[in-house]
């Protein structure tokens, strides 16, 4: 049983997923610009640190790699390469993640366009496809896409000026079947490339600072064909959408994200801290009945599954270091590490098994999308410690 609601929290508008009466998704809607595309105004080159530092919109700067700008994406000159930009230089840049705090927001020019089955990058190469797809579906899809890739890249050349694209098939894509797949993907190849092209033509009739395209965070349909997506990871149930949150007590699931401890049915708990360059989690036995000789590896592989959901709702990103309960039996190590990966490619949000240090903590990066749920509201309740046994 799924069901999607839609709700407010402390004047946010939330889009939720329950599976089984259990929260499993959270979106906010808000006003976000991240992945919008501005024309922008080169402000201040700094060499030493190879970066540019510019104004996307009237009050914002922001601040891009030199590696990561295209030459076709400058529109008030013709440059051969990012060594040549220059004060002053209009430039075409892509928000890649929104200013937080003291840091400004980080741009590039390698714009992504996404469509319903593909996402197209400027400035990449080659063909790739979502680790969310089965590998015999990933082989199927880009083999497919590599019949189109090689003609769309000669069609193109003269209108990106030679510059290079990649494509990464969409997990939608795994839906396709038969005769339809080629035309599908073939189709939203161009059209991703085609937007692109629009935009950088578009640039050079507008004034600086203008959004050349927005993102569709305020959307509310977006966000609930988000949790539908995520619902179709997870179950094959057709959700329900309802425009209220009393039968799952939305308001208090959402406060307990905002604590710092996380109960769990064993009586262990998780400590969750985010800190300014990665976030820590511990593992901690509490009140989980000892004695037993497999009670520690049961712990950890409830703490792991527990750790997903928490990271998941949260959006917790960037490098994540789990501390579980010390075992001693080197199979049973193996045997968490290997549930962690599995829970890793589950993920709808790239996230990637790195290590296990000699200190037994193991290491986890998750690609960012967005602010953290903490960020997001952070003007509202702060974190707290939930010493309360729920």
């Amino acid at each position: 049983m799924a069901d999607i609601f839609v709700s407010n929290y402390d004047n946010y508008l939330v889009v939720s997923a329950y599976i089984y009466n259990k929260l499993e998704f959270i979106s906010v809607v808000r006003d976000s610009v991240l992945d919008d595309i501005y024309l922008c105004r080169v402000e201040n080159i700094l060499k030493n640190i190879d970066s540019a530092f510019v104004r996307y919109r009237d009050d914002e700067q922001g601040y891009v790699a030199l590696k990561n700008i295209l030459p076709i994406t400058v529109v008030n000159r013709k440059i051969i390469s990012s060594s040549e930009l220059r004060q002053g230089d209009e430039i075409v840049l892509q928000v890649e993640a929104e200013p937080l705090k003291l840091k400004k927001a980080k741009l590039s020019s390698r714009i992504s366009i996404s469509g319903k089955f593909v996402a197209v990058t400027l400035g990449r190469k080659g063909v790739g496809a979502s680790l969310k797809i089965s590998q015999d579906d990933r082989t199927r899809l880009i083999t497919c896409a590599k019949k189109h890739y090689k003609d769309l890249v000669d069609e193109y050349c003269e209108k990106l000026d030679g510059t290079d694209f990649g494509v990464i098939v969409r997990t939608e894509a795994a839906r396709l079947s038969g005769d339809d797949i080629d035309e599908n993907i073939r189709d939203d190849i161009k059209a991703c490339i085609d937007k692109i092209c629009d935009i950088l033509s578009v640039a050079k009739s507008r004034k600086v600072f203008s959004c050349l395209q927005k993102n569709d965070s305020a959307d509310e349909a977006y966000h609930i064909e988000k949790a539908k997506a995520f619902i179709r990871t997870k179950t094959s149930d057709e959700p329900r959408i309802l425009n209220e949150s009393v039968v799952y007590s939305l308001k208090k699931d959402m406060d307990k994200l905002l604590y710092n401890r996380v109960w769990l049915k064993s009586g262990a708990f998780l400590i969750i801290e985010q800190l300014e360059s990665f976030n820590a989690i511990d593992v901690n036995t509490g009140k989980a009945i000892s004695g037993k000789t497999d009670i520690t590896y049961k712990v950890n592989i409830e703490a792991a599954d527990e750790i997903f959901r928490q990271i998941r709702l949260r959006n917790l990103t960037g490098m994540i270091l789990i501390d579980f309960i010390n075992m001693k039996d080197k199979e049973d190590v193996q045997k968490l590490c290997d549930h962690v990966r599995a829970l890793a490619r589950k993920e709808v949000v790239h996230t990637e098994f790195v290590d296990i240090t000699g200190l037994g903590i193991i290491e986890l990066t998750r690609n960012k999308n967005d602010k953290s749920l903490k960020e997001i509201l952070q003007n509202n309740n702060q974190s707290v410690d939930n010493m309360e046994n729920e």
